[in-house]
């Protein structure tokens, strides 16, 4: 008796999408949704696309770095 109803859930958790959803939600979906709250928090305030360029410290010392090299980049559109 008790098997026949196991295996009735298991079949509508299964087979009936709605019901899926929601199991899925139940088990895994609030964790995501939690942990997708984490990581927008520690992002900030940043737009999606900005760029973010922290200036190299300036020490005092001289150096004879002047900068890099030339890198040739072709627009994507």
């Amino acid at each position: 008796m008790l098997l026949k109803y196991l295996f009735i859930i298991t079949l509508v958790i299964l087979f009936v999408p709605p019901v899926r959803r929601f199991v899925f939600y139940l088990l895994v979906g609030r964790q995501l949704v939690k942990q997708q709250k984490q990581q927008a928090d520690i992002r900030g305030s940043r737009r999606e696309g900005e760029i973010k360029v922290d200036a190299r410290p300036n020490n005092g010392k001289d150096s004879r770095y002047t900068g890099g090299e030339y890198v040739d980049y072709e627009e994507v559109k």
